[in-house]
């Protein structure tokens, strides 16, 4: 028997009322009082030049067979004033927290092809972004960092799927109005490591850092 995660929402924001509906929606991650519908909801963000759709990436990507694909994003700090990037590799659940100065093009670009110029290079093959202006220099960062931008249709965050789970872990640390300007560097590389250090279920127990570390030898070998 199964039911849909759409099911459960229905009744857990139209059936229940009162102290009960405010008890079952303090379990939920988000806490939100009332569910948004997205449909019929249109992009106002403008369109990126020269835009490759998710739709041409490999399917490679989807089956997590290769690693070295990523999910990029920004979590927006107090009145979308500051903003932290998240960048996270699918296969591995590896974790890239990315301290910004601003949230213009040129800002995040530099800044996510510095944190991404280290890796090696099995692990620097794609990008999945959603369709925020601060990826407008997409070609740019391809052509410094050899890493591939595919950027997903609109109003689609399950697109990136493995992003914004792990931007709910992120939020644990930073918390949604949080001024990302007065956030120290080290305190996000901090949250950075604790997370790459904890145990994950869906790694059969073991850490991004060391599934990511043994894929690394594996392919040296």
């Amino acid at each position: 028997m199964q039911i849909s995660h759409e099911s459960i929402y229905t009744y857990l924001y139209i059936l229940p009322k009162g102290e009960l509906k405010k008890e079952l929606i303090s379990y939920l991650r988000q806490k939100k009082r009332l569910r948004k519908n997205r449909k019929g909801v249109t992009d106002q963000r403008g369109v990126i030049p020269n835009m490759i759709s998710i739709e041409e990436r490999p399917e490679e990507v989807s089956e997590r067979t290769i690693p070295g694909h990523w999910e990029g994003d920004l979590l927006m700090g107090k009145d979308h004033k500051s903003a932290l990037g998240s960048l996270v590799e699918r296969t591995t659940r590896t974790v890239i927290l990315v301290p910004l100065e601003a949230k213009d093009a040129t800002t995040v670009r530099k800044s996510f092809a510095k944190e991404m110029k280290n890796l090696p290079q099995q692990m620097k093959l794609s990008l999945t972004y959603d369709r925020g202006k601060e990826m407008t220099e997409h070609q740019l960062f391809t052509k410094q960092t050899q890493i591939k931008v595919y950027f997903c249709h609109p109003n689609s965050p399950w697109e990136r799927g493995t992003n914004e789970n792990t931007n709910m872990l992120i939020r644990d640390f930073f918390p949604k109005g949080t001024d990302f300007s007065k956030v120290s560097k080290k305190e996000i590389k901090n949250v950075q490591n604790m997370l790459n250090e904890r145990p994950r279920k869906t790694l059969n127990w073991l850490t991004p850092k060391e599934v990511f570390n043994n894929l690394i030898v594996a392919i040296k070998t």
